[in-house]
């Protein structure tokens, strides 16, 4: 059960942080774009990666399954990548849409990578 649980919700990172890095990009072309909604979303899907983490946690500590070094390395990776983004928020204000558009784009790299090592 937590193992199916464990994969939905990687899937969800990857869609999630995909969708908010390519709006966060489309963003710096087209201002409309640019509204609270894109921040809601974005924190909701990086807020995940740390659910994730939590659920991947349970799931090992439960003794269901064992995972691959490297699996285990993109995910908690990924938690880094979202502290790191957070951390670095203030001082790249200027290129805030970039900064979160890479990252989530990044953020799903990550996830994809965790789920090739399944």
């Amino acid at each position: 059960m937590l193992g199916k649980l464990h994969l939905l919700a990687c899937w969800v990172l990857v869609v999630g942080n995909g969708a908010a890095g390519a709006w966060s990009l489309t963003a710096i072309r087209f201002p409309k774009l640019q509204n609270s909604w894109l921040w809601r979303f974005t924190a909701c899907v990086q807020i995940w990666v740390l659910v994730q983490v939590t659920l991947a946690a349970t799931y090992l500590n439960a003794g269901e399954g064992e995972a691959e070094s490297f699996h285990v390395f993109y995910g908690v990776l990924s938690a880094v990548t979202v502290a790191v983004l957070y951390s670095y928020r203030s001082q790249l204000s200027r290129y805030l849409h970039a900064l979160y558009g890479w990252g989530g784009l990044f953020i799903m790299g990550l996830g994809i990578r965790a789920l090739v090592l399944l």
